[in-house]
């Protein structure tokens, strides 16, 4: 790549790592670059961190930043970059993304919550090209999503984002963290599906969503009905969306996505059984297709469309 030819700086900060890469306007990650987030030594050193792997970065490939885009779990304030009081990062709120890393390198930094910067990076270069109405959802530890409507990222009051995994699906349910009885994500998330397990088998070993499915595939009864459970679960959740959004599109990532081929046929015939007043048919449910560093392309993809 030329020196002269400039590119975009991608940072994507999660609980447990940071990834760091150099990305070009058409969404391609030339160079990428991680470290532990390791939150509890403090926002200040996690900052440090970020800033020699995005020098590395670019330094790789061959060329400067002209601007860096974040994607960062939320609460946060995406035009003023301060991080809010975030359950996977304890300790870093009030940081300010923005005044750490524009100083720094001399460039517009743009920040966005993590979910719906890869609903802009599906919607501009993924599975939802092209479309006017369309919502990204993440199934993992928890669950969360960004929301497209008529060709615009839709922000609540004050920029604030909407926590669709916190919508309650059945008031009878489990305790969440949000202080909600059974909202979505603490029945169809990984951390659902694990507690489900340990609640009906406390004295075998904690599984993880990832060990779940592996043991359905392999037919183990109390597996399989977990699967059975998420499939019921995420199809109420989805089903509320289409009722609420009419959207076009629907893309589904996360972790726990890996396993859809357990679980998604149920959560459609859920939406197909539910959605009696939106017809189901004129949404398209499909998997998120940029990958494993959809979160870098999402943080490019945040700039562009803040400052292109």
């Amino acid at each position: 790549m030329s020196r002269e030819e400039k590119i975009i700086g991608a940072v994507d900060i999660g609980g447990t790592k940071i990834a760091v890469g150099a990305v070009t306007r058409q969404g391609k990650i030339i160079t990428r670059l991680e470290c532990a987030t390791i939150p509890e030594e403090g926002f200040g050193q996690a900052m440090q961190r970020t800033k020699g792997m995005l020098r590395e970065a670019a330094a790789q490939a061959g060329a400067k930043f002209e601007g860096i885009g974040i994607a960062c779990p939320g609460p946060l304030d995406p035009f003023t970059g301060i991080v809010g009081d975030v359950g996977t990062l304890p300790g870093w709120q009030g940081g300010n993304l923005v005044a750490e890393l524009a100083p720094e390198f001399g460039v517009p930094v743009a920040v966005e919550n993590d979910a719906d910067a890869v609903a802009l990076a599906e919607v501009h270069w993924g599975a939802a090209k092209g479309s006017e109405h369309f919502i990204y959802i993440t199934v993992s530890t928890g669950i969360g999503g960004g929301i497209f409507l008529s060709g615009k990222l839709y922000r609540g009051a004050h920029g604030a984002h909407p926590e669709l995994g916190h919508q309650v699906i059945d008031a009878s349910g489990p305790l969440c963290y949000c202080r909600a009885h059974g909202c979505w994500e603490s029945l169809a998330s990984g951390s659902a599906m694990a507690s489900w397990m340990r609640e009906q088998q406390p004295a075998a070993p904690e599984l993880t969503a990832a060990q779940i499915c592996a043991l359905a595939e392999q037919g183990e009864p109390l597996a399989r009905r977990s699967v059975e459970r998420e499939g019921y679960y995420l199809g109420l959740g989805l089903a509320n969306l289409i009722t609420l959004f009419a959207p076009e599109t629907i893309a589904l990532g996360g972790g726990v996505m890996k396993s859809h081929h357990l679980f998604l046929r149920c959560a459609r015939e859920v939406i197909h059984e539910v959605c009696t007043q939106v017809p189901d048919a004129k949404t398209q449910i499909t998997l998120a297709s940029l990958g494993a560093d959809t979160g870098l392309a999402g943080a490019a993809q945040a700039w562009l469309c803040r400052f292109q």
